[in-house]
């Protein structure tokens, strides 16, 4: 995971509009989906003045912000909404935990989008910042996704509660189906940490031994991602914010649910991996072992006829069998027979 600097801020008064993180959407998209139980219309917008009208309208409106690069649009939409400073500078900082704060005319609102990158086998972590107010949702994201676009479906043919029910609703189920991706995006990694693992019993590498570092590295990301969450969700459901009505607090308990599922999943996973390392050095001292032991076998098979060729190397006029013609030929004999016996009884002891 890249660290993103921080320095730019460094004696910048609170609430200054830094962005903090990577210019991950180039250009940028402001969409408004606004809704009633019989109407619904969608519209892209790209000046951020045009999505003003939408606040004091009956119905529920949701705007989202992709591309959190263009500072000026998150200020021109937080003054026209009310959002404090702190909260538009949160909004640009990256690198915030999941949490909620309660600013009583809304509630601010921090998840992580984590996803599974397949071509670079690691996980890629986005903040989603989602306001919540009177008739409408503002979500800002730090690049397209398509995360949302079930719940976009839901909205265009009028299934399920979405438009049936008040903006709260609407920020639960945005809040849902992140963490319902986090189930696909966990499926995905432990079907990785199986190959991993296949591959540490088979023929672990230094390669493998990379593969379980960073392995760990991204569940530490995953952690600090998820863990937060379950007591952001609690905050949630225990607030006296009229907000958030009674009914939609019933459907909080159902993402709190999921979230100490996927905690349960994620410390798994951790502990298969942390083992995997075990795994790893115990493959290598067995290598290492059997190649010590392999060594030993042809010492133990040289020695005598080390010893052997050296009793007659020595230069004495006076040798058993020096004068005899077939003296050196039953040397030779003798000396393979004492390696035969050796080799039959290692195998005997089943040392190789």
């Amino acid at each position: 995971m890249t660290h993103r600097k921080r320095s730019i801020k460094s004696g910048l008064p609170p609430g200054s509009l830094i962005h903090i993180g990577e210019d991950q959407n180039a250009d940028g998209c402001i969409t408004v989906i606004d809704y009633a139980p019989a109407e619904f219309t969608e519209k892209t917008f790209t000046h951020v003045e045009e999505c003003f009208t939408y606040r004091d309208k009956a119905s529920t409106t949701w705007i989202n912000v992709d591309g959190l690069h263009k500072t000026e649009v998150i200020g021109k939409l937080g003054t026209h909404f009310g959002l404090h400073p702190l909260i538009q500078e949160d909004i640009l900082n990256t690198e915030q935990r999941p949490k909620t704060e309660d600013y009583g005319s809304y509630l601010y609102i921090i998840l992580r989008m984590l996803a599974y990158d397949q071509k670079n086998r690691g996980i890629t972590s986005k903040q989603v910042s989602l306001v919540l107010g009177q008739g409408f949702v503002i979500s800002f994201q730090e690049a397209q996704d398509t995360t949302w676009n079930p719940v976009r479906e839901r909205i265009r043919n009028n299934k399920g509660l979405t438009r049936k029910i008040g903006a709260d609703y609407l920020a639960y189920s945005l809040m849902d189906a992140i963490v319902d991706n986090y189930f696909a995006m966990m499926e995905k990694l432990g079907e990785y940490v199986e190959d991993v693992e296949d591959e540490l019993i088979t023929a672990p590498s230094e390669a493998t031994l990379k593969t379980v570092r960073d392995l760990k590295r991204e569940m530490i990301t995953i952690r600090k991602a998820v863990w937060p969450l379950r007591d952001m969700v609690r905050v949630l459901q225990d607030t006296d914010n009229p907000l958030i009505t009674p009914t939609t607090k019933i459907y909080l308990r159902d993402i709190y649910d999921h979230a100490i599922q996927v905690i349960d999943n994620i410390e798994s996973t951790r502990e298969i991996i942390s083992g995997m390392l075990d795994v790893y050095f115990s493959s290598a001292s067995n290598r290492l072992n059997e190649i010590v032991k392999v060594l030993t076998i042809l010492s133990a098979i040289f020695i005598p006829l080390t010893f052997i060729a050296g009793v007659y190397g020595m230069n004495f006029d006076f040798m058993p069998e020096l004068n005899q013609p077939y003296g050196y030929p039953i040397v030779l004999v003798f000396m393979a027979m004492i390696a035969a016996g050796l080799i039959i009884y290692f195998k005997h002891k089943k040392w190789f």
